[in-house]
C-alpha cells in the first residue's frame, strides 16, 4: 500500500516540475522579448534623434547659405551703387578721424601718419564727386544746383587746410588744432551730404544710373589726384584736363615719400 503511494505522487510531483519550468520558460521569454523591445524601441528613439538632428542641421546650413548669398547680392548691389560707394569713403574716413582722436597727445609720428592717409583718401573722393557725381547730378536734377555749389565751397575750404597741414610738422603747435577743424568741416559736409543731398539723388536718378556712376567713380579712383589742389579747377572741363596732368605728379611723390619713410622707419635718427 506505503509503495503504491509513494507511485502515485512522483507523477504529479513531475507534473508539477515541468509546469514550472514551462512557466519559468514562458517567463524568460516574455521578458526576452520585453527587452528586445525595449532596446528596438531605444534604438528607433535614438535613430529618430540622429535623424532630427541632421535634418535640423541641414536646414540651419540651407538657411546659413542662403542668408550668405543674399548678403553677397546685396553687397555687390551695393558695391556698383555711387551713393553706397561715396558713404564708404565716408566711414574710412571717420575711422581715421576717430584713431586721430584716441591718438596720445605727444604721439607725433603717429597723427602724421595719419594725417597723411586722410590727405590722400580726402583728396581722392573730393576728385571723383568733382569729376562725375557732381556734374551728373547738377545735369540730372536742376533743383540740386545749390547743393552742388555749396559741397564745392566746402571742398574748397577742406583742400586749403590739407594743404597746409600737408608741409606742417606734427609736432607744430597748431597741428591739432588744424587737424581739429578740418574733421568738423568734413563732418558737416558729410552730414549734409547724407541727409539731404544723397536722399534727393535717389530719388530723382534712377537705380541703373547710379550703378553705372558708381563704375564711373570706381574708375576715377584710380586716375585721380591724391593731393590737395585748391588752385586747380573743381568743374569740368577744366578739372578733367588738370586733373589728369597732377594726378601723375601726385602719384610720383606719393611714392618718393613713401620710400623717405620707410628709410626714416629703418634709420630712426634721420
Amino acid at each position: 500500500m506505503a509503495t503504491a503511494k509513494r507511485t502515485t505522487k512522483q507523477p504529479a510531483k513531475t507534473t508539477v516540475k515541468r509546469a514550472a519550468k514551462r512557466t519559468a520558460k514562458k517567463a524568460v521569454q516574455q521578458a526576452s522579448r520585453s527587452s528586445a523591445a525595449t532596446r528596438a524601441r531605444k534604438v528607433s528613439k535614438k535613430t529618430a534623434e540622429k535623424t532630427a538632428e541632421k535634418t535640423a542641421r541641414t536646414v540651419t546650413s540651407r538657411k546659413s547659405t542662403a542668408r550668405k548669398s543674399a548678403a553677397k547680392r546685396s553687397g555687390r548691389a551695393s558695391a556698383g551703387d555711387a551713393i553706397a560707394l561715396l558713404k564708404s569713403d565716408h566711414r574710412e574716413v571717420e575711422q581715421l578721424f576717430k584713431r586721430f582722436e584716441k591718438a596720445g597727445s605727444g604721439a607725433h609720428r603717429v597723427k602724421g601718419q595719419l594725417v597723411a592717409s586722410m590727405i590722400e583718401a580726402l583728396s581722392r573722393h573730393a576728385e571723383i564727386e568733382e569729376l562725375v557725381f557732381y556734374p551728373a547730378v547738377r545735369e540730372q536734377m536742376s533743383r540740386a544746383e545749390s547743393d552742388v555749389l555749396e559741397a564745392l565751397e566746402e571742398h574748397h575750404v577742406v583742400k586749403v587746410v590739407l594743404r597746409e597741414l600737408e608741409s606742417m610738422d606734427p609736432a607744430a603747435e597748431r597741428f591739432d588744432a588744424k587737424v581739429t577743424v578740418m574733421m568738423e568741416a568734413v563732418r558737416h559736409h558729410v552730414k549734409e551730404e547724407e541727409g539731404e543731398l544723397f536722399p534727393k539723388v535717389r530719388r530723382q536718378i534712377d537705380r541703373r544710373e547710379l550703378v553705372e556712376l558708381g563704375e564711373q567713380l570706381r574708375r576715377a579712383q584710380r586716375v585721380v589726384p591724391t593731393r590737395p589742389h585748391p588752385g586747380a579747377p573743381d568743374t569740368p572741363p577744366g578739372n578733367v584736363v588738370a586733373g589728369a596732368a597732377v594726378a601723375v605728379m601726385d602719384r610720383a611723390r606719393t611714392v618718393g615719400k613713401r620710400a623717405v619713410d620707410r628709410v626714416r622707419d629703418e634709420i630712426p635718427s634721420l
